[in-house]
């Protein structure tokens, strides 16, 4: 099979781009909202048809071991096994995220049409739509580290277009420099791990870096540094920038402050692009992840997405924009994938960690998008995020109500929906690895359950509010991808996932753990009932509450006092103690030095410049006053 064509899936998004961008001002409006629809349409059917070629045709090979097809134009060549090609790679979680990645954002480029309807920069809102298309398809098809690099800073600069969108409010100007500003320095950490790999191992090329039984795994013991290998080191850089792009704890301050662009970018971001990249990486790279000796960087990823998951389901229980709970509730989801990851093995359903991560980004897209294309309706009809401002809405958007609805069942992991499929199996797999992680993660099942349904009694039960305009459901092209992405919600879960993505590209039969399952359940119930009794109508029960944990409560709402930590280092450490030294050096030793010798230059100058003035009588008094002096010297010397 000629998988050649793939090119073009990320190739129409980047030409619907140019011409959008470049046509700002020729093109209507509502032109370039069909214009960038059609064109991720079309992306979206090479997306679905290459996903049948490869999963039901061609993907296996007599054995029934899926393969990889890579594609490869030679771009730079350093030395004869170092060189840096562009190409496409075609395998398992290529083809799964294709299949996320154009859904969600064709989704997003429907719903956009009516959400964004009158907005003045309309045409430059779905270039940028297309720009971050193109730069997280590129992502997933790239066949080496340089060239994933390459996308994955493109994602960042489309990120840093959409959330400041409105460069007109401070707010998401700051935001937008916040996302970029943070996702940088962790970028920093992935570029020094490329390099060392690069180095190291000879090669950028996943299938060369990846494969077991070639040179790169079995050779990376044989340099370390304070005890841990150097392919260690370097994989711990990579995952801090995958950590960054996916808002992992300490890394996850911008992502809140990211709820400043427009909602369908929201959409994009958490369900779709940036913040699932990071998963990625490491999927990509999880054959080097298991078995480098030692295994501490797959530890660190267990460990930091189990604390990220907690710490975010935390503070969403506080938080009362629903945009940033929702935003907090992604970190929470990522931390499930990533520690999924983390406590994997490699072969058969040892690999079920694996499966179950790439099982949930699937369904989380899904349900994900669902919640902020929803959470989008609803701030359009009331002009609110917040909580406050809501209340008795069920009775005014029945088709937003309905499918909020089946996007909080799922996520909270109720059975029969899509998210309780794939949560089960992280929980299982977590349970057959590491049973604090375990422990972690059933905690965290409950407290997403809470807060999921603190915001659906919120917004559509709860007290009547008086709205100065009376709201009502969204426009047909608004409804359309919540319908739609209602129905993904539950169906996804039915698909067997294990028979399509594995760690070691074997299917395997996963089943149900009944009694985990239950365990799960049992505390999304629970959680689910809390809310309910808190919630479902005016009571003083919220308050008394929040008032009876204190210094917790506040720690929470404030998100614990990340954002001042980071202040504080920055502007009391780096700035004042680090940054102004260095600055009083280079502005009194530096610059002092170099005007010191200037200066003494220019005074010399003007000092001796007049034995050069270009005037003859200065000359001639310079020569005669010269022959007096000499005559004076010589009769002084006959005399004595």
């Amino acid at each position: 099979m000629d998988f050649t064509y793939t090119i073009l899936i990320p190739l129409i998004p980047l030409a619907v781009f140019l011409l959008l961008g470049i046509n700002y001002n020729k093109i209507k409006p509502a032109i370039s909202g069909w214009i960038g629809s059609l064109g991720l349409f079309s992306s979206l059917a090479l997306s679905y048809y290459t996903a049948y070629q490869y999963f039901f045709k061609v993907g296996k090979n007599t054995e029934g071991v899926y393969q990889q097809f890579v594609l490869k134009w030679r771009w730079m060549s350093f030395t004869d096994t170092l060189q840096i090609d562009m190409g496409v790679m075609i395998d398992q979680i290529s083809v799964m995220m294709l299949i996320v990645v154009s859904t969600i954002s064709f989704m997003v480029h429907l719903y956009s049409r009516g959400y964004m309807k009158g907005d003045p920069g309309y045409t430059k809102f779905f270039a940028f739509l297309s720009l971050f298309t193109f730069s997280m398809m590129g992502l997933v098809l790239s066949a080496n580290l340089f060239q994933i690099y390459i996308f994955w800073e493109l994602v960042g600069v489309s990120s840093f277009l959409l959330i400041g969108y409105y460069y007109t409010k401070p707010s998401a100007v700051a935001a937008a420099k916040k996302a970029f500003i943070v996702t940088r320095f962790a970028d920093l950490g992935f570029l020094i791990g490329i390099l060392i790999v690069g180095y190291y191992s000879g090669t950028f090329d996943f299938q060369t870096i990846n494969a077991l039984d070639g040179p790169v795994i079995g050779n990376w013991a044989a340099t370390s540094f304070m005890g841990l290998s150097v392919f260690t080191w370097a994989l711990m850089l990579i995952f801090i920038g995958g950590a960054g792009k996916s808002a992992m704890f300490p890394l996850h301050i911008w992502l809140p402050d990211a709820m400043e662009g427009p909602t369908p970018v929201s959409a994009l971001i958490h369900a779709a692009t940036m913040v699932v990249a990071g998963v990625f990486l490491v999927a990509r790279l999880f054959p080097v992840f298991y078995f480098v000796e030692d295994g501490y960087a797959l530890n660190l990823v267990a460990w930091v997405g189990a604390i990220s998951s907690l710490i975010a389901a935390i503070i969403a229980l506080t938080q009362n924009d629903i945009k940033r709970v929702l935003a907090f509730s992604t970190m929470s989801q990522i931390g499930y994938m990533m520690l999924a990851l983390g406590v994997s093995k490699y072969e058969g359903h040892a690999g079920l960690g694996y499966m179950a991560s790439m099982f949930h980004l699937f369904t989380h897209a899904m349900f994900k998008a669902l919640l902020f294309l929803g959470a989008g309706s609803i701030i359009h009809a009331v002009h609110s995020n917040f909580l406050k401002d809501m209340g008795g809405l069920r009775k005014y958007m029945p088709i937003t109500h309905i499918t909020f609805l089946i996007a909080a069942l799922s996520i909270s992991g109720f059975p029969g929906f899509a998210g309780f499929f794939s949560k089960d199996e992280i929980l299982a797999a977590a349970f057959e690895q590491n049973k604090i992680i375990y422990i972690i993660t059933v905690i965290v099942a409950g407290l997403t359950a809470f807060y999921m349904f603190r915001l659906y009694f919120g917004i559509f039960w709860g007290k009547d509010k008086k709205y100065e305009h009376t709201p009502h459901e969204s426009p047909w092209s608004m409804t359309f991808p919540l319908l739609f992405l209602a129905f993904m919600s539950i169906a996804a879960g039915y698909i067997h996932f294990s028979e399509y993505i594995s760690a070691d590209n074997k299917p395997f039969e996963a089943h149900l753990n009944y009694s985990l399952a239950a365990i799960a359940v049992t505390v999304g119930l629970l959680g689910i009932l809390l809310a309910y009794i808190f919630y479902k109508k005016p009571s003083s029960f919220p308050d008394k509450i929040s008032k009876s944990f204190g210094n917790i409560y506040k720690w929470s709402y404030h998100k614990f006092y990340m954002d001042e930590v980071y202040l504080f280092i920055t502007k009391e450490i780096i700035f004042k103690r680090i940054s102004t030294p260095f600055a009083w050096f280079d502005r009194h030793i530096v610059d002092g030095t170099m005007n010191l010798i200037g200066n003494s230059t220019v005074a010399t100058s003007k000092t001796i410049k007049g034995l050069q003035s270009g005037k003859v009588q200065d000359y001639a008094f310079a020569f005669i006053a010269g022959a007096v002096i000499l005559a004076m010297i010589f009769i002084y010397n006959w005399i004595i």
